[in-house]
């Protein structure tokens, strides 16, 4: 897998919709077509598997099946073989309280939901927007026992036992495996997790399906899930990352699953990087904005090379090849751009964040050696 069959380049994902009892009838601005809808739209994913690809060399297949042809340039050398596309990234659009629910860790998946793929579901999640006094729940308060939420839930006082937040623009919140959550009415989150959609439903609200039977619980397996004793998670403090005296941007939530970044910019930016060996991918969210990217892909220890330009606007999800090196955005409104970049737990390891022995700043995975902004100018990716 170390050949090059095709030059790997950015290539944007196409978005499915799902729909939710608590979802949406308009998803503007972020998909402005997607309007006046007979049934309420609750997620936009954006990578999942039978996403299909907008452009460039696999322009038309499912994600799933272009993962499957990828090799380590556009993969990473972390995600080399027969190994599972590792993130599902979503919007989330709620007009209504989502149900109660916890997820599994992998442990726990693959003893007891080997059917269901045996992974579990760690996520995050970044408010995009909220409405004033929009609120959401996660994890417990210190002191709650099996026995104390037991008791809530059969008297109807569950959410009195959360830890309860009011959510603002650029919040960050980390929902590891065990922690009960539930997102409120009033806001768009953009939520990033293991690729698995293993969720222990514990109270619903009362609500119906469409054939007016209340939607199942999962109560006794999420009793065996949740716990009770860790407060790890919930609310998260972004870290500032600088290259010297420059803002890079903020990075939100490191874990053994993916570590995310977030980037904010009204004029030009350019990120040199230095040529490194290409360990992961990213996927790059548009939260708001648009402009043009001028990108190249230069492959360490490898003459041959690739650049070139695409344009992007809100809500458009691109997947960004690990052997991404130098790039510039170049943006004609301002934009609020949203990185994901997997890790294989298998592989974990911290020293991606610390300074590389050439004395960069690991961004992304690689070493950045400089970065400048103007507002004039435009970052060709020659």
């Amino acid at each position: 897998m170390s050949a090059w069959p095709i030059a790997p380049e950015p290539f944007r994902i196409e978005p499915i919709f799902s729909e939710r009892l608590w979802g949406a009838r308009s998803l503007a601005p972020f998909f402005p077509e997607v309007r006046d809808l007979k049934s309420p739209i609750g997620e936009a994913w954006l990578t999942a598997l039978d996403c299909r690809v907008a452009n460039g060399q696999f322009a038309g297949k499912m994600l799933g099946q272009a993962w499957k042809e990828m090799t380590i340039p556009w993969r990473g050398s972390r995600f080399e073989g027969d190994v599972d596309f590792p993130l599902l990234l979503k919007f989330i659009f709620p007009t209504e309280k989502l149900s109660i629910q916890v997820h599994p860790d992998d442990a726990y998946a693959a003893h007891h939901e080997t059917a269901a793929g045996g992974h579990g579901k760690t996520e995050m999640w970044h408010v995009v927007s909220a409405e004033p006094r929009a609120r959401l729940l996660a994890g417990l308060k210190p002191g709650v026992t099996k026995e104390k939420f037991l008791a809530s839930l059969a008297d109807h006082t569950l959410e009195d036992l959360f830890q309860s937040y009011e959510t603002h623009a650029g919040d960050t919140f980390f929902i590891p495996p065990g922690m009960p959550h539930t997102i409120g009415p009033g806001m768009i989150i953009c939520e990033v997790q293991e690729y698995s959609d293993l969720t222990y439903r514990i109270h619903d609200y009362g609500r119906r399906d469409a054939n007016g039977k209340p939607r199942e619980l999962h109560i006794e397996k999420a009793l065996e899930v949740i716990n009770f004793t860790s407060s790890t998670g919930g609310k998260v403090e972004p870290r500032p990352q600088f290259f010297g005296d420059k803002k890079l941007g903020e990075n939100l939530v490191d874990c053994q699953y993916f570590s995310t970044w977030r980037l904010e910019f009204d004029q030009l930016v350019h990120f040199n990087m230095r040529p490194s060996p290409p360990h992961r991918f990213s996927l790059w969210v548009f939260l708001e904005g648009e402009g043009e990217v001028g990108w190249s892909c230069n492959p360490h220890g490898m003459s041959r090379s690739n650049y070139g330009d695409f344009q992007y606007k809100q809500g458009e999800c691109w997947f960004v090849p690990a052997v991404i090196g130098s790039h510039g955005y170049y943006p004609r409104k301002k934009t609020s751009l949203l990185i994901a970049s997997p890790r294989n737990p298998k592989l974990y390891s911290t020293s991606d964040n610390e300074v590389t022995p050439e004395g960069g700043l690991s961004w992304m995975g690689k070493s950045l050696v400089a970065m400048s902004s103007t507002s004039r100018g435009k970052f060709t990716g020659k």
